[in-house]
């Protein structure tokens, strides 16, 4: 067997049973990142599993007559919701973080996915985790890449006296995938601080150390006595850590995030902690029948929402608040149209939240484009390529250069003003980024579309996309000198329907819906 194959194989089945509810896996620069110390950030990502449904989380106020037509026995009344601005708003259950975003401590970036999207669970939470691909098959996570780069005789030799800490914590049963790396998973998981319980190493016997079988019983050894090391670490800064705000103990992502900040305060210089919250699978109710206010998918905003702002509470209580960047994502969003079950189906892309002192307090991208008709499978189109949100934390976040962003996650990625300097106001007034300027006609078209826009004076690409999240084809990929650019687009063989344009530069893009007709 082979070490990484046994590490990924013991973490999951073996080892859980021994720890006592610490299963373990055997162990250019920004101009915001203004330490050399790398474990002083921390990044605390939230799983949304299931496929959280963007369009009852951030409603288009400016797409509601068209979301009214198609989402009518799930759709929240227009006067309930928490309006942002006069284009989009939350839902209802989401005072937390509405308080979060008027205090300028929350960004939004609209509809986050990737090209070619599978609406699997699994394969697209290995994608989302990975940071491959729609066709690719990574063994690595991303966060796991980044610190292989960094750590690359990881577990050997750790922890050490400059890293004395685990790197990456799950709270849950499980580690996380996103810390996977080359060789061996970055996190531990832990489900409580206290029930921590040293393991027995065994005696060595008369074992041939040279043999498969001794080679695989040392790493075992090994990852024990890493696990005993930092278990003893997590327990001393769980005793030294403290909680300042009230958490609703009813709320178990509230009590992950409780365990976080308590961590964080008690010095553990662990870089990365993943959280998660499930249930966001509503094919059936989602809503009440008749009360769009209740169910399932508002009880679980609530619990986000809530959970979320007395975490910034507490860190901001323990003066932490601009060490520590969230993140929410999940698989994927839902369906323009509801089902006949009070849900909604499995879709494409959703918004994606990041929150924290150091966020820039702005909403990137348009609200999406409701079709005046939508086909039962139609799902919002990507704006933003998931692995540029990731790609632009690493950079401003923990100091990555561009050039290793892009050899990580992928070469098309595109830069992300998400994060700024640590000095917000609640004065301070959320904005909206500049995309690509383009439009496009005749619309509806038939065989040919002409494609006008601006080009910034760099590289672009310009594709069509179907209502399914599938890159049909990429018209134009190069260098476009700086200024107005028009290209006619055949759509021969394309059936009747709902369809996208999607322009992206090196620091901007745009998605504009088109309808094909006979």
């Amino acid at each position: 067997m082979k070490r990484r194959t046994f590490l990924q194989t013991s973490s999951i089945v073996s080892l859980p049973l021994l720890l006592k509810g610490l299963p373990v896996a055997a162990m250019p620069r920004s101009p915001f990142f203004t330490t050399n110390n790398e474990s002083d950030r921390v990044l605390v990502l939230i799983q949304l599993n299931g496929g959280n449904d963007g369009l009852n989380t951030l409603i288009p106020l400016d797409q509601y007559d068209r979301l009214a037509n198609v989402r009518q026995n799930i759709l929240i009344p227009e006067n309930n919701i928490l309006q942002l601005d006069d284009t989009m708003g939350f839902h209802p259950a989401m005072t937390g973080m509405k308080s979060l975003y008027d205090d300028a401590r929350l960004g939004i970036v609209q509809s986050v996915g990737y090209p070619n999207q599978n609406r699997s669970h699994f394969r697209s939470t290995d994608i989302w985790t990975t940071a491959s691909d729609a066709d690719e098959f990574l063994s690595s996570g991303w966060l796991g890449r980044y610190f292989s780069n960094r750590h690359p005789d990881y577990p050997d030799a750790y922890p050490s006296e400059e890293c004395p800490d685990p790197f990456a914590i799950t709270l849950g049963s499980f580690v996380s995938e996103t810390c996977q790396g080359t060789a061996s998973n970055y996190s531990l998981a832990l489900t409580d601080p206290y029930a921590l319980g040293n393991l027995n190493i065994g005696e060595e016997g008369d074992i041939d150390l040279n043999s498969c079988y001794g080679l695989e019983l040392n790493f075992l050894r090994q990852s024990i006595e890493q696990t005993n090391a930092y278990s003893d670490a997590i327990t001393a800064a769980a005793d030294g850590g403290n909680n300042l705000a009230a958490y609703p103990e009813d709320n178990s992502l509230a009590q992950q995030l409780k365990i976080v900040a308590q961590l964080i305060s008690g010095g553990l210089q662990t870089s990365v902690y993943v959280v998660d919250l499930g249930g966001f699978d509503t094919h059936a109710n989602q809503v009440v029948d008749g009360d769009p206010l209740t169910g399932e998918h508002t009880n679980l905003l609530t619990e986000l929402s809530d959970a979320v702002a007395a975490f910034q509470q507490d860190l901001q209580m323990l003066g932490l608040e601009e060490r520590v960047l969230g993140m929410t994502f999940s698989e994927f969003g839902r369906r323009i149209r509801s089902n006949n079950s009070f849900g909604t189906d499995h879709g494409t892309a959703a918004p994606l939240f990041l929150f924290g002192a150091c966020v820039n307090p702005t909403v990137l991208g348009d609200n999406p484009e409701i079709p005046e008709e939508v086909g039962t499978q139609d799902g919002v189109p990507m704006q933003y390529d998931f692995r540029s949100v990731y790609g632009s934390v690493l950079m401003d976040w923990f100091g990555v250069q561009e050039s290793e962003v892009q050899e990580l996650l992928t070469p098309d990625f595109q830069y992300l003003p998400i994060i700024q300097s640590c000095t917000t106001t609640s004065t301070t007034t959320p904005s909206v980024s500049e995309n690509v300027e383009s439009y496009h006609f005749p619309n509806p078209c038939t065989d040919w579309v002409t494609i006008v826009f601006q080009s910034p004076g760099e590289w672009m690409r310009l594709s069509i996309y179907d209502t399914l999240g599938q890159e049909l084809k990429v018209v134009s990929e190069g260098q476009f000198p700086k200024g107005e650019h028009q290209i006619q687009v055949e759509l021969h063989g394309l059936p009747p329907g709902n369809y996208c344009y999607r322009l992206q530069s090196r620091h901007a893009q745009t998605t504009r819906m088109m309808v094909k007709g006979q």
